[in-house]
């Protein structure tokens, strides 16, 4: 073996590549979480995905470790489609992802994962995680944080909320994730390092203002959330 072969073997000696599921109804964020996490870019409007739309994002990890994330966005109305479970299979993590002010993109989860189960009842299950998005709309919420809760720990999976407007907790999630899929257990401050101050718009109805004449006063805070680390 030459010598530049053998530089081969070490540079690729500590990298890996995981392909990424983002599963949910139409209209939740997916497309939004991918294109922040991947390109950091957030559009106002998207047109709805047909298929999939498939994105690519390398990172690098603690010890060196470098990640080639294929992430997978795939179109809300595929649920039924003959080709979805092509698309799922070989997942090395599925990520549930609903809109917390959307009731019924939260209740169709049930649908969505009894679809992974069974693409892969012949085999593990990969990683998987819930994943309330918008939390940038927290003042419309009508998924409680509790029933979110409920549906992992009865389904044993992971928990994230994110906003994809804003930024908050995409990269430091996804990051996470990665760090899980390589083995890497990670600390506080390595996680807190690919967390973004977001500035974020708060709305704060008058109590008191007539229905005709209510306005909003927009305030901005510096949030930059937070990653429970095991």
């Amino acid at each position: 073996m030459s010598n530049d072969d053998s530089s081969d073997d070490e540079d690729n000696k500590d990298q890996h590549q995981f392909k990424i599921i983002l599963l949910g109804d139409g209209a939740v964020g997916k497309t939004s979480i991918a294109m922040r996490f991947c390109n950091d870019h957030f559009a106002q409007q998207y047109k709805q995905t047909i298929g999939l739309d498939f994105f690519m994002k390398r990172l690098a990890l603690p010890g060196e470790v470098n990640v080639a994330m294929q992430v997978w966005d795939i179109g809300g109305q595929s649920i039924g489609g003959k080709m979805i479970k092509n698309y799922i299979y070989g997942a090395h993590a599925v990520l549930l992802c609903y809109d917390i002010t959307s009731k019924e993109s939260f209740q169709n989860l049930e649908d969505w994962y009894r679809l992974v189960r069974k693409t892969f009842e012949k085999s593990k299950l990969p990683y998987v995680a819930l994943v309330g998005n918008k939390t940038d709309m927290s003042h419309a919420r009508a998924v409680s944080r509790d029933k979110h809760n409920a549906f992992v720990e009865e389904n044993d999976m992971y928990s994230y909320f994110m906003s994809a407007k804003t930024g908050d907790m995409v990269s430091s999630s996804l990051f996470r994730i990665a760090a899980d899929l390589a083995g890497i257990v990670l600390t506080k401050g390595e996680v807190d390092v690919t967390v973004k101050p977001v500035t974020a718009a708060i709305v704060d109805y008058e109590r008191h203002d007539s229905q005709e004449k209510r306005g909003a006063k927009v305030k901005t805070s510096n949030n930059t959330g937070g990653c429970r680390i095991s």
